[in-house]
This record gives C-alpha cells, structure tokens and sequence, in this order.
C-alpha cells in the first residue's frame, strides 16, 4: 500500500522547458540592450560562463543550477564588476520564467484525491529551495506538500544515493510504500526503483510507447497506476 506519493518538480508538474526559453529570451533582451552584445555574442558568452561556474562549483550541487553565480561569471568574462547587472540579469531570466509557470492540468486533482486518500506528499527536486519554493507558490500547490527536498539541502544531486535516502527518512515510510513520479528516467525512475520505491516515468500529454518502465502520461492514469500498487 502506498503511503507516500513524492513529486519532482520541474517537468513533472509544469512545463520547464518552455518557461526556460521564456527566461533565456528575455535574459538575451536584456544583455543586448544593456551590456551591447549581438544575440550571437550572447549565446556564446553565457555558454563560457556557464562552464566556468561548474568547473567552480562542480556539478553534483545545487550550486550548479545558480543562474546569479552564472552571470557573475559572464560579466567577469566581460571584465565587468557584477553590480548592478548580475541581479538585473537574474530578474530578467527568472521574473518571466516565474510568471509564464502554469501547473500541468490534472496535477492539482490528484493531489487532492492523495490527500484525500490520506497519502503524505513529498517534493524530492534538484535546484535550490529558495526557486523551488517560489516554483510551488506560483503552481498553487503549497497546501497539499507535506516536505519538500532539494539538492541544496541534500549537498548531492539526484541521482545520488544520498538523495533517495533523506527522501525515505523524510516519507517516514519503508521503500515499497513510496512511489517517485518524475519525468527524467534516470534521475527518478531508476534511481527510486534501485532504492526499492515505486517509480512512474511521467511524461505529460506525449504518446509513451513500449517502455521498461511504468508509465503515464497523464496524472488521470498515475491515479489508476496508483489503484494497483
């Protein structure tokens, strides 16, 4: 019986790909205006930087997704001093990323059918936890999350075994009462399944063939996945 159902974040419960390009669009808007680079110029100069930070930080780290550490390095790539672009720059990826966020359709009626159910409700996401909060503020689905785990908290990222075990100590339940649904089929499916979890490969509104794995494109169908377990 599952007691505990634990959700990644992004790609699972909205769109991230999409808000990412929003993001980077107007991040590139910004640089153009201000810092006076062509678009190509752009691309290439936070491409470096973004290699630079992860050299710095290493890339098993919530430290590595940190857009404000990736600017400051573009700017320091352009023998710029951080202030006042680097903020200006970090508003101008994550303000319209935020406000484009819209939750994928069926993810609040499950959660409440889970609550329902009396299932506990986990977050397990890598990034850090000051934007994955914000990210489930902006979703509407706070009052249905009972704890939340990030890579940040962690200091490892997910695939690491580290991260699914402070995901079961948080659950408070044994391996095969928790389910992990996520949209990476390495980072949550397998990783929660060597872990002795439940794992539903979620793939929201794209045809799934014949896969390894169990899975559902729709939060419809993990309820009925769900019914089973």
């Amino acid at each position: 019986m599952i007691k505990t159902v634990i959700f990644d974040i992004d790609g699972t419960l909205y769109d991230y790909d999409q808000c990412h390009q929003i993001g980077m669009e107007s991040l590139k808007e910004y640089v153009v205006s201000n810092l006076k680079l062509s678009a190509e110029e752009f691309q290439n100069k936070i491409s470096e930087a973004e290699k630079i930070a992860v050299s710095r930080t290493g890339n098993n780290h919530a430290a590595c997704h940190n857009r404000l550490i990736r600017f400051q390095c573009m700017l320091e790539l352009m023998k710029m001093p951080p202030f006042p672009h680097a903020l200006l720059m970090y508003h101008a990826y994550w303000d319209p990323f935020i406000a484009h966020m819209e939750v994928y359709h069926g993810a609040e009626v499950f959660m409440k059918k889970l609550k329902a159910a009396g299932i506990c409700i986990g977050a397990g996401t890598n990034m850090t936890a000051f934007m994955q909060y914000k990210k489930l503020q902006r979703l509407g689905l706070t009052s249905y999350i009972d704890w939340l785990l990030t890579s940040e908290e962690a200091s490892v990222e997910k695939p690491a075994d580290l991260f699914f075990k402070f995901c079961l100590d948080k659950s408070e339940c044994a391996p095969n009462e928790c389910l992990f649904i996520g949209d990476n089929p390495k980072w949550d499916v397998e990783s929660s399944l060597k872990h002795g979890m439940n794992a539903i490969w979620y793939q929201h509104g794209k045809k799934i063939n014949s896969c390894e794995f169990m899975a559902a494109d729709s939060f419809e169908k993990c309820w009925e996945l769900l019914q089973v377990m």
